[in-house]
């Protein structure tokens, strides 16, 4: 039962791959006209030329040129991909050197004692003219770098 069902559909997908594989001819006649067929030339024909089925229809690519465009794309693609993603990641870097500079304005603006460390490792606290001058600082900052 199962063998009388799948049997028409063996032969209609047999029909429909024999053009697939067909060779295509073309050839000049007597009249000096191109003629492009499945079926070799009858007679002398003396320009006798086999073409694949690509090469057949005009104006379309190759396989192979279709093959290096569609390559290209993927590449082209990639790199976009790529530049979004490093654009992203630095977009994102900028944004939190701006939030910490914000933030270290609010702590300097605050007034708060700040304390720092020298370079003998020694603690200190910073004095007017040192805050004034590291507000304007970072205050430069953030407009330069921060909309």
């Amino acid at each position: 039962m199962q063998a009388k069902r799948t049997l028409p559909f063996l032969v209609v997908a047999l029909c429909l791959a024999l053009p697939v594989s067909a060779q295509i001819y073309q050839w000049k006649d007597s009249t000096g006209k191109t003629v492009i067929s499945d079926k070799p030339p009858v007679g002398q024909v003396p320009v006798q030329k086999q073409v694949s089925p690509a090469q057949a229809a005009p104006g379309q690519p190759s396989l192979a040129d279709r093959e290096l465009e569609f390559r290209k794309r993927q590449k082209e693609a990639a790199e976009n991909a790529e530049k979004a993603q490093k654009e992203t990641a630095a977009a994102a870097e900028k944004d939190e050197r701006c939030q910490n500079a914000r933030r270290q304005l609010k702590t300097f603006e605050s007034g708060v004692r700040i304390a720092s460390r020298d370079d003998k490792g020694e603690r200190y606290y910073l004095d007017g003219a040192q805050r004034e001058q590291e507000t304007s600082r970072i205050k430069s900052f953030i407009e330069a770098q921060c909309n």
